[in-house]
């Protein structure tokens, strides 16, 4: 099956484009989220490309006065892995690694959002974990900071974005668990466990990056910490693997209460410490969702709008675990920005007393 990309020297294999090697769980992925200096105006959008599922799917949320208006949309891919187009939403990278573009229009949701890159983006580390002797996740992330511009619209209600929006876009691919879930046991005293914790923040002049996943025991997997001046090339950067982020839980919950980074050792640490502004559920992208989970089959095209009033969200039921709170992050330096912290948390994690 030819498709569009093969007239473009992409191929990474000897098979045409619409072929992803042969793990059914080959994914391709966009992640947008901005707010304004203050925290307020959250918005976020992504899109996902399931090579071998034969799907794509798409989201976009807005918070405003409490509430999260979430859309999501899935269709068919029909293998052509260059249209960037699901129902209602659309990508459009402007400039390559600088600029990119979404467009929201339907179910009363509308939008036209530029990001443009604070520095290049930074490559993490690639993320390898086995639950036993099965894959659970083998993928690549870039990740970068940037501005936004435009505007978004609820029900006829315009909001224009606030000078200084910032906010954070990442691009992944490789395996991870999606579609229709594997039901295959993985054995006897097999326990499936995940500690995932990322903070991109904009500081005024710089961009600060931190992740961790963590086994049960709290040693970490992959982990990075990263400082990108404005306008910084692919080897402007300052990273260390030296980092450690503490934060205690809100009380009932698996969300993070704020906390307070620190990169490096001695004199020259840098301290970040984090404020909590609002919270966002990532389940309005698809993210543990039950029914909008990432390469699910809705059929030929799907399309649906989910408001979620953020104070009557239970934190005990599963698909509300994976949140990220805006907030705002002052730093020993004296330098006072936004950001957000994103957690995930299933089963044992022992820094935090969850067995």
């Amino acid at each position: 099956m030819l498709t569009k990309g093969d007239d473009f020297p992409l191929h990474q294999t000897p098979e045409p484009i619409a072929y992803s090697g042969t793990d059914r769980n080959f994914y391709d992925r966009y992640f947008f989220n901005g707010y304004a200096p203050d925290g307020s105006d959250f918005f976020a959008a992504a899109f996902g490309i399931y090579p071998h599922l034969n799907v794509a799917d798409a989201h976009f949320c807005f918070i405003k006065d409490g509430v999260q208006h979430s859309l999501h949309a899935s269709r068919e891919l029909n293998m052509e892995r260059l249209d960037l187009t699901c129902g209602p939403i659309a990508i459009r990278v402007e400039e390559p690694l600088r600029q990119l573009s979404i467009s929201v229009e339907g179910e009363g949701i509308k939008a036209e959002i530029t990001f443009t890159g604070r520095a290049f983006p930074i490559e993490e580390p690639r993320f390898i974990h086995r639950i036993g002797p099965r894959t659970f996740m083998d993928y690549t992330r870039l990740t970068q900071n940037g501005h936004y511009t435009g505007w978004v619209e609820i029900d006829g209600v315009r909001t224009v974005l606030k000078p200084g929006t910032a906010g954070t876009r990442d691009r992944s691919w490789g395996v991870r668990p999606v579609g229709a879930s594997d039901t295959q046991p993985h054995g006897h005293g097999v326990v499936p466990q995940f500690f995932w914790q990322w903070t991109p923040i904009n500081l005024p002049s710089r961009s600060v990056f931190f992740h961790i996943n963590a086994d049960a025991h709290g040693a970490p997997w992959n982990t990075r910490a990263v400082i990108a001046p404005d306008g910084a090339g692919y080897d402007g950067f300052t990273e260390t693997p030296s980092a450690k982020l503490d934060a205690p839980l809100q009380p009932g919950t698996l969300w993070p209460a704020g906390g307070e980074l620190v990169i490096g050792g001695g004199d020259d640490a840098l301290k970040l410490t984090f404020e909590p502004l609002q919270r966002f559920q990532m389940r309005g992208l698809g993210y543990t969702s039950p029914k909008w989970g990432h390469g699910l089959y809705h059929g030929v095209l799907e399309v649906e709008r989910e408001d979620i009033v953020l104070a009557d969200v239970d934190p005990k039921q599963m698909d509300n675990f994976h949140v990220q709170i805006v907030s705002r992050v002052t730093t020993s330096a004296g330098e006072v920005g936004t950001g957000v912290f994103e957690q995930l948390i299933f089963g044992a994690y022992a820094p935090l007393g969850l067995g």
